[in-house]
């Protein structure tokens, strides 16, 4: 069977404008938006969904490249995960954290028998910003140190530690009453700190980098070393050959524990149960969420290895959650698990990325100016926007807003216009369709993404 056998060909709800104004006017009068000024949002009003299309209530289906926020990774509404959400609602709604549940634990199960020898226990919480949250919590407990080291171009969640944790401008106004977080540079080769020529060369000294900010730190002050697999929404920053096997050394030598953030890479969006499987190594701790149920129900998690899990043993774990492990959430994952297995879905997304959408990107780079990087894999890809190709320089400021960020606000109102949703952040725009698009699907969206470029390459100012 074939990873997209389970859709049927999308069909738009019956149009109904009017109901589309009401729930429009309802959110605008009720909802508070995460990440927003207020005033200064417009939402589209969402009535349904199949595969990798969206509906308005206008009837007017969109290509879903952005996967929401990355994880519509089977895509919307497949039958076997509604059946599942469905038969467990009727046998079991909820059920509290400290009873044995079958879903929950078939759940864990399905989880850590896709990790690596030695990760067999799992954590489960809400999302990924809870799960790094309490990942941090174990590597404090277990090693008895403070610091946390993660790199400036990353994200990890909106919670106390996970914000401090992230890189990107959001920790800003954050970066308050959660001490023992130390940022450094991680390998990024288009934009290199280390004035590298070649991959072998940034990796080289990123890792250099890292082993000297953790000496300077203090070794034994350092608790973990927390490092998304492949950078998500920072920018798709696949890491070079040999840096991510470098940290672990890393860790090893200094008793240091390395969580892996896979909460957005994770669950077939690189083409790998684990996008860390593409580079050969093991965290001693492991957070998901996203992919792992496809968003269906709120799931996330911490799979522990069994040395951390030895610390809890005999000695009560200081955190936990009302929700951990929903049985709707889990049964959510255990069929969302098996429908990736059975259909073939990561290797579906693998061979998409290798053949259609990586070759697609690299001939719209040659097509538009305005593309200075393609970089990604699977199904998890970047442009990296530039107003001039020799300078590298940024289509639109960091962290630009208002006038300045218009560029991409009128390239993601391009892609709208065509019928594509798009996902944008500072001057990127990501390619991160379901892993279960089809080929023709894909190359839909590369037509549209094409003609969508044209109105960036307006702002264009090399030569």
């Amino acid at each position: 069977m074939s990873a997209t056998d389970h859709r049927l060909a999308p069909a738009a709800p019956v149009a109904n404008p009017e109901e589309g104004r009401r729930v429009a006017a309802l959110d605008r009068a009720h909802v508070f938006h995460s990440w927003s000024a207020q005033r200064l949002i417009a939402p589209m009003a969402i009535a349904g969904a199949s595969g990798s299309y969206v509906f308005d209530y206008d009837g007017r289906r969109y290509l879903d490249f952005s996967s929401q926020l990355v994880f519509t990774n089977i895509g919307h509404q497949h039958p076997k995960v509604v059946a599942a959400v469905k038969e467990q609602a009727d046998r079991l709604c909820t059920i509290a954290p400290q009873y044995a549940n079958d879903v929950r634990s078939e759940a864990a199960r399905l989880v850590s028998e896709r990790a690596p020898d030695g990760l067999n226990h799992v954590f489960f919480t809400n999302g990924g910003a809870d799960g790094i949250e309490n990942a941090i919590r174990m590597a404090r407990v277990h090693t008895g140190r403070q610091k946390v080291v993660s790199t400036y171009r990353s994200y990890h969640g909106n919670t106390a530690a996970a914000i401090v944790a992230t890189g990107d401008p959001r920790r800003w106004q954050n970066d308050v009453g959660v001490a023992g977080h130390v940022h450094t540079f991680g390998p990024y080769l288009y934009r290199s700190p280390f004035w590298a020529e070649t991959e072998e060369q940034e990796c080289e000294r990123a890792l250099a980098h890292l082993r000297e900010v953790v000496e300077l730190e203090g070794p034994g002050t350092v608790a973990a070393i927390l490092l998304e697999s492949v950078v998500g929404t920072a920018g798709v920053l696949v890491p070079p050959p040999g840096y991510l096997a470098g940290v672990r050394r890393i860790c090893d030598d200094h008793g240091i524990v390395y969580i892996a953030d896979e909460v957005m890479a994770g669950f077939g969006r690189t083409g790998a149960w684990y996008a860390f499987d593409h580079f050969g190594v093991e965290p001693d701790l492991v957070v998901f969420a996203k992919g792992v149920n496809s968003g269906y129900v709120p799931l996330g998690g911490v799979v522990v290895s069994d040395a951390i899990f030895e610390t809890f043993a005999e000695r009560a774990f200081p955190g936990g959650l009302t929700y951990s492990g929903h049985p709707l959430a889990c049964a959510a994952a255990v069929a969302t698990m098996r429908a990736m297995a059975d259909e073939g879905i990561i290797e579906h997304a693998l061979d998409l990325g290798a053949r259609v959408l990586g070759p697609g990107l690299r001939e719209l780079a040659e097509r538009h100016p305005v593309v200075g990087e393609v970089r990604g894999l699977g199904v998890f890809w970047a442009l990296e926007l530039v107003s001039d190709r020799a300078s590298r320089q940024m289509l639109v400021p960091y962290n630009a807003s208002g006038s300045a960020n218009a560029p991409m606000a009128e390239l993601a109102a391009a892609c709208r216009e065509r019928g594509l949703l798009p996902f944008t952040n500072f001057n990127r725009l990501h390619v991160v369709p379901p892993c279960t698009t089809s080929e023709d699907e894909a190359r839909e969206g590369l037509a549209i993404l094409d003609e969508a470029l044209s109105v960036a390459d307006r702002h264009y100012t090399g030569s």
